[in-house]
């Protein structure tokens, strides 16, 4: 079972295009009905990402070098981040999605409680963080619906909230300041995308005044920083 989990990964990470589930089991030379159920079993966890029936990898991988002390998803350097912090004033994370839920895969704070957060890897929700609405936003509809399906009730009014959002979220790459944290937290981030896929976020996190107050202005700095790091 392990090295058929291992060789599917390793297929799917050699192909740049992704593969189907056919390709994936003649190349396995397995049965498509048992490749199938680990194929789901990865796309679960993160391990595999699907779109359209193509497979691709996903973004566990990443996060378990990040943790490992391996250089995080995407290109951005710590240098980089360093320099949104500085011109905000305000936490800097850079994030990504790992099944149904949100890491800080590499940050800046003067602040010790996104610090914790970030440092220790600790999970947050997709649907109350602007980096998660991002992240959700860009998945297939379907998996959009089964996720927000899974929310408790107490959530339905940010569930509402976030689909009168979602084409926006889809078309600018950006979301600003949704009020949606458990705490006074909220932030503004924008999307970082890679052949057409949102991969991982940045943006800023601050107290809720702040960060609405500011919002305009926040916005086009992440925007500004994201459009320089894209052309280097």
């Amino acid at each position: 079972m392990v090295d058929r989990v291992a060789a599917i990964m390793e297929l799917v990470a050699r192909s740049h295009a992704g593969l189907t589930l056919t390709g994936v089991a003649k190349a396995l030379d397995a049965p498509v009905s048992s490749t199938q159920g680990l194929i789901n079993g990865l796309v679960a966890v993160g391990y595999l990402d699907e779109r359209d029936r193509v497979y691709t990898l996903g973004t566990a991988p990443y996060l378990l070098n990040v943790i490992a002390g391996r250089p995080p998803v995407t290109n951005v350097s710590r240098a980089q981040l360093e320099a949104l912090h500085t011109e905000t004033g305000l936490t800097t994370a850079l994030s990504t999605d790992v099944g149904d839920d949100l890491f800080y895969v590499d940050h800046v704070s003067s602040d010790p409680h996104y610090a914790y957060i970030a440092e220790n890897r600790l999970r947050r929700s997709l649907l109350r963080t602007s980096a998660g609405w991002l992240l959700l936003a860009d998945r297939e509809r379907r998996d959009i619906w089964a996720y927000l399906n899974s929310r408790p009730d107490e959530e339905a009014e940010i569930v509402e909230h976030f689909l009168r959002s979602l084409d926006e979220l889809r078309d600018t790459g950006i979301c600003v300041a949704p009020g949606v944290a458990v705490d006074r937290g909220d932030g503004v981030s924008v999307a970082l995308r890679e052949r057409g896929r949102t991969i991982a976020t940045v943006g800023v996190i601050g107290l809720r005044e702040e960060i609405t107050r500011r919002s305009d202005d926040l916005a086009a700095i992440c925007l500004r920083h994201a459009q320089e790091w894209r052309m280097r």
